[in-house]
């Protein structure tokens, strides 16, 4: 579980092939490897990974062909910039929200619209995700939880401080790049929770 607050920009050393339906991704991150072990948790622009190794601030994780195609992982090359978050801990504070690192879809950004201090972006929305997202209700975004500021039927929008766009990805993507979404869990309980109500 993860709270989709980014902790640190890593950056990715290599995607390999690793024969069959996989591959083996390394990422440079000093802050989350400094305490991660063997089978720990780390989201890598939102997909939750397990890491394998960890030396000198880098970690690798297997990925399978189902999260290569499911996700953006697939696209990464040498030196993409990643968001890097650790699992959070019993003794977290809940800066986002709650944040699984299965990625509902993936999507586009449509547009961005610079303002004084801050950034509109515009993106894509599935359509089989569209009824999870409301107006200010959380989504994740390559791993940042966000809020959402308005949606229609195939896209939504939030606003981006300072401090999301250069401390995150999200603040140098450019229009057309794709992005990981998560949708708020808790709508997708409620929603099969009144469906079973209705069952018999």
């Amino acid at each position: 579980m993860f709270t989709g607050i980014v902790e640190e920009l890593g950056e990715v050393l290599y995607l390999t092939d690793a024969g069959g339906d996989s591959a083996v991704l390394a990422v440079r991150g000093p802050l989350v490897t400094s305490d991660a072990r063997h089978g720990d948790s780390i989201a890598v622009n939102g997909v939750c990974l397990t890491v394998l190794d960890n030396t000198d601030g880098v970690f690798t994780a297997d990925v399978m062909g189902e999260t290569l195609r499911r996700s953006s992982l697939g696209a990464l090359n040498t030196g993409s910039a990643v968001n890097l978050e650790r699992a959070a801990t019993l003794g977290s504070r809940l800066g986002g929200h709650l944040v699984q690192g299965h990625v509902d879809g993936v999507a586009a950004i449509v547009s961005r619209e610079p303002a004084d201090q801050w950034e509109v972006l515009t993106f894509s929305l599935p359509r089989e995700l569209s009824r999870y997202v409301v107006e200010k209700g959380s989504i994740t975004v390559d791993g940042v939880s966000l809020t959402v500021m308005a949606v229609t039927a195939d896209t939504f929008s939030v606003g981006l401080i300072p401090t999301t766009l250069k401390l995150t990805v999200l603040g140098s993507k450019d229009v057309g790049d794709p992005v990981n979404l998560e949708v708020d869990v808790i709508a997708k309980y409620v929603e099969k929770m009144l469906g079973d109500r209705h069952v018999g």
